[in-house]
């Protein structure tokens, strides 16, 4: 699935996802701070993902800004984690477009629960239909810590 949107495009081909940006981001985030790249690795190659590229890379190549990760079974349960819009290009509606993009995924289709948890990002979630949980009660997890040298944040 290739979409484009002025000197932007998504791509889910993960065979175009630069590792060393998404890495970079990830290991200074709040949710991801100090992942090692092998880490990193392992959970883009074993998601869907959606790169969000720009016009005029290095060498004439469209350069990697954003990210979004999606942990599914592609049948009915959906986690989104990663989104990302590197610094330079946020304010423009790209982490906006990223969700629509995701939840019109052919992958996504009769998707019956999207979940996702932010602490700064509310807005653009709610934008996209994205609502509090309506019975937190039910949910429960198993919250373990990284393996040295992985500490979250």
């Amino acid at each position: 699935m290739l979409v484009t949107k002025g000197e932007y495009e998504i791509d889910d081909d993960p065979g175009r996802i630069d590792l060393d940006v998404v890495h970079r981001f990830l290991t200074t985030s709040y949710w991801a701070a100090g992942v090692p790249r092998d880490v990193v690795a392992r959970s883009v190659a074993n998601s869907l993902v959606l790169g969000l590229y720009h016009g005029g890379g290095q060498g004439g190549q469209d350069a990697q800004v954003g990210l979004t990760r999606v942990v599914t079974d592609r049948a009915t349960f959906a986690w989104v984690a990663d989104v990302f819009v590197l610094p330079g290009h946020r304010g423009r509606g790209l982490a906006h477009w990223m969700i629509e993009t995701l939840l019109a995924h052919p992958d996504m289709a009769g998707m019956r629960r999207f979940m996702l948890a932010t602490s700064d990002a509310h807005q653009v979630y709610a934008d996209c239909g994205f609502t509090p949980l309506t019975d937190p009660g039910r949910f429960m997890e198993i919250k373990r810590p990284p393996r040295e040298p992985y500490e979250e944040a």
